[in-house]
């Protein structure tokens, strides 16, 4: 009854910690309609399909979840022999066939056939510069063969991965805009389920259910590019993902296996591998997830309810025990490949099998070692009679969800259009997607990706007809442009308002900007607004508790402004969207409090300078005195910058080389560090210009030479 007990108490923490049933389902959900309105829009523009999977996709918000993002082209199918080949439409898509005969379990080999290629219509509409190209130098010929090798389509995938992207594995990992680690992967695509994997229908009997497994099957598999260290063509060879089998298979388990699955990630981190340096961890996540779909499988607990929920972990762990004891870990779809093969033999797995076997002989109190589970457990043991409620009405407050909720839907919406035809084609990709909204995050979801297309169509209007001199056009754009910025507003975030200033202020509408802006800081200076995951609690709930998301979003969520570097937004601030062309980062990103003073100064010097000087001390105060609130810590690179620049328009030069000078000494988020050089030297020049007009004038000297400047 006492493990009954403690279980139902870990349970509670680990719902709380790890996210409740309703909270587990509705992350899932809202990366599946990302994921669908992602390919809706790319596959059209192209011809490339995504899949999200990792921990993120999974429902799991550990500390340090990742996101793994796979791509591949749609005009390209792995066939696993000739008869499927039959059944292709040969005039849309070109084969690749799979040859497991000389690798090991688990990889492949991957070639084109020269002997029909002759004989495929490549389709018209698929870009020739792009997925064709890599492709084909990617391939090497061996014995006779055309092999699509590994190791070079890493090569040529990762110029075209994210900037400052690093390699690991298959995957280019990195970090995204909001934070978020990701790793990319490019990789190839099969609808057909692989031989080598047929025994694993045959085991389906109990878990998962039948409909699962079908779906599983139809779904085939995927190809990423790296070998088996011990193949015999570590550089031609590729290994056979079952990613998409693997979020399937965590979404068909219940939540308390689930649970299970996300104590065995906390517990590798904080006891397993905890202090141990990267290159001496010879466990992963992968291991525990392995171990669990195991123990589901083979039924060795008939029963997984919060009840039994130590009971659960406890199977895991001793089934990751005897594997390493035995050096064997089978792979959960290919039994014959063993995931020890290459890191866990010897001295290591012996020293391995002693921490693990020396864990276990403590048995539950193993856990109380891990800071996630340590409170729950103490809890049961100081106060054994205690009841424990595990429902999840009041596990999580309303605020916490929304808040991960919007937190999400940010980092799902990566459009961002490259031009004016682009944002049109995307508005009518995207207009069948609203038949499809039938939840309140699919609503809000659709919105924010709306929302963003409109502001991209509303400056790529007024960046091409602005200062052309045709009245009658730029009248029409101008129309058009304040109509989608109105649309934008309607449909986005509390900070949107400022997109709506930028393009008042560009056009000299200042009064009006002005007006924008007023309504705008009304907006932000709310208790009860959320910006990151910041926000008064209990004000929030007073205002907006029990109202539904859209309304949430547009009246209490601010996020930062992120200007497309293909855009002019504002003249001041082409000189940072510079470098983001240059190295093809996509945006620059600015918190909304800093851009709202910027523009309220810059706006205030056409309509009262007064106000532009209170401006620019608000922005000062802000900047300098801020502990995160308004200004996060990745962004304060772009804060000092901007007020760099408005202390130099206002001709307080000194205060202005201070601020670009801190600007230089933060953490380079948004990579602008050779504007900031540059506005550095513009002063120097300029102080050197006036010095020597001053010594022409009154002493005649003109050799004066400028003192070297140190950066």
């Amino acid at each position: 009854m006492a493990d009954h007990y403690m279980s139902e108490s870990v349970y509670v923490g680990m719902c709380q910690k790890i996210g409740t049933p309703q909270q587990v389902t509705s992350r899932r959900e809202r990366f599946d309609n990302g994921e669908l309105i992602a390919n809706q829009l790319m596959e059209n523009q192209l011809k490339i399909r995504v899949m999200v999977s990792g921990s993120q996709k999974e429902g799991l918000r550990l500390p340090g979840s990742d996101i793994d993002i796979m791509f591949w082209p749609s005009d390209f199918r792995v066939l696993w022999n000739f008869f499927q080949f039959e059944f292709r439409k040969i005039g849309t898509q070109i084969p690749v066939i799979s040859d497991c005969s000389e690798s090991p379990p688990g990889f492949t080999l991957l070639r084109l056939p020269i002997e029909i290629l002759p004989f495929i219509k490549i389709p018209s509409e698929i870009y020739i510069d792009d997925a064709i190209q890599y492709v084909m130098e990617a391939c090497v010929w061996h014995n006779g063969k055309l092999l699509l090798s590994s190791s070079k389509y890493r090569e040529i995938r990762k110029k075209i991965s994210f900037p400052g992207s690093s390699t690991h594995g298959p995957c280019n990992t990195g970090t995204l805009g909001s934070g978020l680690e990701y790793d990319e992967v490019y990789c190839f695509i099969s609808e057909f389920w692989p031989p080598s994997a047929l025994s694993w229908i045959d085991r389906c009997q109990v878990w998962p259910k039948r409909h699962v497994a079908n779906d599983i099957v139809r779904s085939g598999c995927h190809f990423v590019a790296i070998g088996h260290k011990l193949g015999k063509q570590v550089d031609n060879e590729w290994r056979i993902s079952f990613t998409q089998a693997e979020y399937k298979l965590v979404y068909s388990m219940n939540h308390t296996q689930f649970l299970t699955y996300g104590m065995l990630k906390l517990f590798l981190k904080e006891i397993i591998n905890n202090g141990v340096r990267d290159e001496d961890k010879l466990l992963c996540s992968y291991h525990m997830k392995t171990a669990v779909f195991w123990a589901i499988q083979q039924n060795t607990l008939p029963y997984w309810c919060p009840g039994n929920l130590l009971v659960g972990f406890w199977v895991c762990f001793k089934l990751l025990l005897k594997w390493v004891y035995e050096g064997v870990c089978p792979n959960f779809f290919i039994p014959q490949n063993n995931m020890f093969l290459n890191n866990i033999f010897g001295e290591a797995q012996k020293r391995l099998f002693m921490r693990l076997y020396g864990l276990y002989e403590k048995g539950v109190a193993l856990l109380l070692c891990s800071s996630s589970m340590r409170t729950s457990i103490i809890n049961v043991l100081c106060n054994p009679r205690r009841m424990v409620r595990i429902d999840e009405q009041n596990l999580i407050p309303e605020v916490d969800l929304d808040i991960e909720l919007f937190h999400d839907m940010v980092e799902i919406d990566v459009i961002h259009p490259s031009s004016l035809r682009q944002c049109l084609k995307l508005l009518r990709i995207g207009e069948p997607l609203i038949n499809y909204t039938h939840t309140q995050s699919q609503v809000v979801l659709l919105q924010k990706v709306s929302s963003t297309i409109f502001q991209g169509a509303a400056f790529y209007l007024n960046n091409m007809y602005i200062d052309k001199g045709l009245n009658k056009f730029t009248y029409i754009a101008d129309k058009l442009a304040c109509h989608l910025l109105k649309c934008a507003v309607m449909c986005g975030f509390s900070s949107g308002m400022l997109y709506v200033a930028m393009h008042f202020y560009r056009t000299c509408r200042y009064r009006k900007a002005v007006s924008v802006l007023e309504m705008a800081k009304a907006k932000l200076v709310q208790p009860w607004l959320i910006y990151k995951r910041n926000v008064d609690q209990e004000r929030y709930n007073y205002a907006l508790g029990g109202q539904a998301l859209p309304i949430k979003m547009r009246k209490a969520l601010a996020w930062d402004i992120k200007l497309n570097h293909k855009i002019c937004y504002i003249e001041e601030l082409v000189l940072e969207q510079q470098p983001g062309r240059e190295d093809h980062t996509p945006l620059l990103y600015i918190p909304p409090c800093v851009l709202l003073h910027m523009l309220e100064f810059l706006c205030y010097r056409h309509v009262d300078t007064m106000r532009a000087q209170t401006a620019l001390n608000e922005l000062q105060v802000l900047v300098h005195h801020d502990q995160g609130h308004f200004v996060p810590e990745q962004l304060r690179d772009i804060s000092w910058e901007i007020l760099g620049i408005c202390q130099q328009i206002r001709g307080d030069l000194r205060a202005a080389m201070f601020s670009y000078e801190q600007s230089l000494l933060q953490k380079p988020f948004n990579r602008i560090q050779s504007a900031t050089r540059k506005r550095i030297q513009d002063i120097h020049t300029y102080l050197y210009g006036f010095l020597l007009t001053v010594y022409e004038a009154f002493s005649g000297f003109n050799n004066y030479e400028a003192p070297p400047v140190d950066y």
